[in-house]
């Protein structure tokens, strides 16, 4: 079979004097037949050159499932008279959700135990399932879910009572996936966030439980570079509302116990100001970057009348806070310092910092609903320590490890080994890289390796275990995380650094480590590989142009690769919200520097490495026509015979398939490329 060859059609672009040709633009219309037929045949040819390497895939799935657990248990986490936790075992595609009517951790053992979800009686095995927000109502007797079986961003949300495990016939669609439910005090009410035509979270609603007439709108924000999210003060005190995006934050609260009262702006909204709210006492806990890169903590009275701020701790420009977690006795703060995440504790006046007992390592906040906590839930694993839970005591300060999850039986964590190295920039900054692989991979030389990246929207990628990963390390293959600029692993400069007009650091960073990798001699050109999804899927795209002869191989997930033409379509979901990362293009200045490395735009006539990438047809925030159109132009413009491969999930959307076993299947098949590129066949 050939591969696929699209169709095209001249459709030039005219903008700030400048043509752009887009011959591919047509693919963007999944009502036209042509469209469908394309994308299915190549969904063929993947197929079909995938074919040789199914045995390896075969392998490599069963290695996968062969080191997942029986039974994987979270920690129960207390909320009231009962302990809510989640189980998955080993024959099941989702978890069970759970709970236990317990006065504390020691009555847990033995106790009866109620389902309150299962997902897997919710499917037939292969239908797309997305549970993400859950909220059980105060008094325990009802939980509000939001569901979605498409893929998008859309959500229906229901009500299940606890007590009958029947549903309310209370269903409201159009509800954003995540922050976007909450229950009033007295579990009368519920609020909700909505989606406009662009799946942008914009409107607050207000439902009675049982109420047939429409639903309250409390709030709409007109601002199309903003979304709306709502949530719930740890003390169950204060609803928030709040107005967002990548600049700028405004918060409206509304006492819980007081839901049909109106919401109270806190602070109007300010150009590249942002700040969060939370409730303490008698105070407002304000986490803030004014005059403070990194974010300060800062306390008010709570006072319907004119507050004046003062700060609570020292602030620390090492030190990145980004977020506060108030306790009745106790305020806990997470970020990052020293390219690592941590964890501090504020008591009487004095912050202390948490230490682990590796150099490397990644922890956070579990969940913890209790306000008057004596103990908090804190996860902490590694690339070779497996996910830890650790009980965190008020009273003495003691760290105490309750439970550590399960690991393969022929797993033994001092045969791998973890470690960071910091890679010169160009601009001599020097970036933080996380690696793992196996005792002996460097015996023989340069290594087959793998490098990850991401370095958008602030989002940090930090060490985790992950028991897939070890065929892979098991194979002799090193695993490598760039923590390119455009993340926030270094704070909130190294974000800045790599957005908007810097973005092009982000690109070069991740060249500048492959090149130390190759120079200290972990990999060469010939054993190099690079993933990356979504926004690092613009990463690969981009330094596929910029640096095509330092890989073998390529993997772009879901990738973000027609940069200008979707920052220039507001139709299109989250493009208004995406402004302030990228610059919007109708601004000559932008446009220039957006086009400077657009992947589609920038596409050349030479030599490239096998490309693989996938994308869902589903998939509302990188629309599944940006590696079509990319892979139909590389196909025809690239002078060299490596493979190109582009595989679309027809019934999916950014996130892939949701079930478990898939999820490895497509993991398996993704590895299986990788390595047989880059030399590993057995």
């Amino acid at each position: 079979m050939n591969p696929p060859i699209a169709k095209r059609v001249p459709h030039p672009h005219f903008l700030h004097g400048d043509v752009r040709a887009d011959d591919y633009y047509w693919l963007r219309n999944r009502s036209d037949p042509d469209v469908i037929r394309y994308l299915e045949e190549e969904n063929r040819y993947y197929d079909q050159m995938m074919e040789p390497l199914e045995p390896l895939t075969k392998q490599l799935y069963n290695d996968m499932v062969h080191r997942i657990p029986p039974v994987d248990e979270e920690v129960p986490y207390q909320d009231g008279p009962f302990y809510y936790f989640s189980r998955t075992e080993r024959d099941q595609q989702y978890p069970v959700y759970l709970r236990t009517r317990a006065q504390s951790r020691t009555e847990l053992d033995g106790a009866r135990q109620e389902v309150i979800l299962d997902l897997n009686r919710m499917t037939t095995g292969n239908d797309f399932l997305s549970i993400t927000v859950q909220r059980v109502s105060p008094d325990h007797t009802k939980l509000a879910y939001l569901e979605n079986r498409d893929g998008t961003d859309r959500y229906t949300l229901y009500i299940k009572s606890l007590r009958t495990g029947h549903l309310y016939p209370d269903r409201i669609d159009n509800v954003f996936l995540y922050d976007s439910v909450e229950w009033d005090a007295t579990g009368e009410y519920l609020f909700y966030v909505t989606v406009d035509e662009t799946q942008r979270p914009c409107r607050v609603w207000r439902h009675r439980l049982g109420n047939i007439d429409p639903d309250t709108l409390l709030y709409e924000e007109l601002d199309r570079s903003f979304s709306v999210t709502l949530d719930k003060s740890r003390s169950g005190q204060y609803l928030f509302l709040k107005c967002q995006n990548k600049a700028s934050d405004e918060v409206w609260y509304l006492p819980s116990n007081l839901p049909t009262g109106q919401f109270r702006q806190f602070e109007a909204r300010r150009h590249d100001i942002k700040y969060d709210l939370e409730h303490w006492g008698p105070y407002f806990v304000v986490l803030t970057n004014e005059g403070a890169e990194n974010f300060k903590v800062m306390v008010c009275e709570v006072t319907e009348s004119r507050r004046e701020l003062q700060q609570l701790i020292e602030y620390n420009p090492a030190r990145y806070i980004e977020a506060v977690h108030p306790f009745q006795d106790t305020l806990l703060l997470s970020g990052r310092q020293a390219g690592l995440t941590q964890i501090w504790v504020y008591r009487g006046g004095l912050l202390e910092m948490l230490s682990w007992p590796e150099p490397l390592y990644t922890v956070w906040l579990g969940t913890n609903r209790q306000y008057d906590a004596t103990e908090v839930l804190i996860h902490y694993e590694s690339f070779v320590t497996a996910k830890t839970t650790w009980s965190l005591d008020f009273q003495t300060g003691e760290l105490s490890i309750l439970r550590s999850a399960p690991v393969p039986d022929d797993y033994h964590s001092d045969q791998y080994h973890q470690r960071r190295i910091w890679s010169p920039a160009a601009d001599g900054v020097q970036i933080p890289v996380s690696m793992v692989y196996r005792e002996g991979a460097l015996d023989l030389g340069p290594a087959p390796l793998i490098l990850y990246g991401y370095g958008s929207y602030g989002m940090s990628i930090d060490p985790s275990f992950d028991a897939k990963r070890l065929p892979l390390l098991d194979r002799g293959v090193i695993y490598v995380m760039a923590h390119v600029r455009g993340g926030a692993e270094m704070g909130q400069g190294w974000y800045h650094d790599g957005k908007l007009l810097e973005k092009r650091h982000t690109f070069s960073d991740f060249i500048d480590v492959a090149k130390d990798l190759i120079r200290q001699g972990f990999t060469d050109r010939s054993q190099l590989a690079a993933r990356g999804r979504s926004a690092g899927g613009l990463l690969m795209g981009t330094v596929l142009n910029m640096a095509p002869e330092l890989f073998r191989v390529v993997v772009a997930g879901v990738p973000f690769v027609d940069v200008i033409n979707t920052m220039l379509d507001e139709t299109i979901p989250l493009t208004s919200l995406e402004w302030d990362e990228w610059g919007n293009p109708m601004q000559s200045g932008y446009y220039a520097y957006m086009k400077s490395y657009s992947p589609y735009d920038n596409v050349e006539a030479k030599e490239y490495p096998h490309i693989l990438t996938f994308t869902g047809l589903n998939d509302p925030r990188v629309g599944y026509w940006e590696p079509a159109k990319w892979i139909a132009r590389l196909r025809v413009t690239k002078t060299d015979n490596h493979n190109l491969l582009l595989k679309t999930h027809m019934g999916a959307g950014h996130g892939g398939s949701s079930a478990r076993y898939q999820r490895i299947r497509e993991m398996a098949e993704e590895y299986a490329f990788i390595l047989d590129k880059i030399g590993v066949h057995k």
